[in-house]
C-alpha cells in the first residue's frame, strides 16, 4: 500500500472523526470540546511529523548546496531583522495597566518579525516582478 493511500485513509477517519465532534458540540455537548481539542493536537502533531520527514527527504533528493544557501540567508535576514528593531520604540505602560506582560524582549521580538516579514515580502515581490519581466524579455 502507498503512502498515498495511507494519508487518505487517515485524513478521511480523522475528518469523520471531527464531523462527529463538531456536530455534538454544535446539539449542545460541551464536554466534547475537550475531545475536539484532542483531534486537533492529533492532526497538528501528523502535519508536523509529516512535514518534518517530507522535508529531510527533500534535502537528500534535491541539491543540498541550494537549501542550505535559502536556509543560511533566511538566517541572515532573522538576525538582521532582529538587530534593527530597538523594542524601545513602544510605550508599555497601556499593556501594563491591562495586566499584560510585555517587556522590552516581547516588543523586540514582534519588531523583529515585522522586519523580517517586510523584508521577505520585498523580495518575494521583487523575484516575482524580475521572473515576469525576464519572461517578456525573452
Amino acid at each position: 500500500m502507498s503512502l498515498h493511500k495511507i494519508l487518505k485513509i487517515i485524513v478521511g477517519v480523522l475528518s469523520v472523526i471531527g464531523i462527529i465532534f463538531a456536530l455534538m458540540i454544535i446539539t449542545g455537548n460541551e464536554s466534547m470540546i475537550d475531545n475536539m481539542l484532542y483531534v486537533t493536537y492529533l492532526v497538528l502533531a501528523i502535519i508536523i511529523a509529516l512535514v518534518i520527514v517530507f522535508v529531510v527527504k527533500g534535502l537528500f533528493e534535491g541539491d543540498i548546496k541550494k537549501t542550505l544557501l535559502s536556509v543560511g540567508a533566511f538566517v541572515v535576514i532573522l538576525f538582521i531583522s532582529y538587530a534593527m528593531s530597538s523594542g524601545t520604540d513602544l510605550d508599555l505602560t497601556p499593556f501594563l495597566d491591562k495586566g499584560m506582560d510585555v517587556t522590552e524582549s516581547t516588543s523586540k521580538y514582534v519588531g523583529a518579525g515585522l522586519f523580517a516579514f517586510y523584508g521577505l515580502a520585498i523580495i518575494a515581490i521583487g523575484s516575482m516582478v524580475y521572473a515576469n519581466i525576464k519572461k517578456l524579455i525573452n
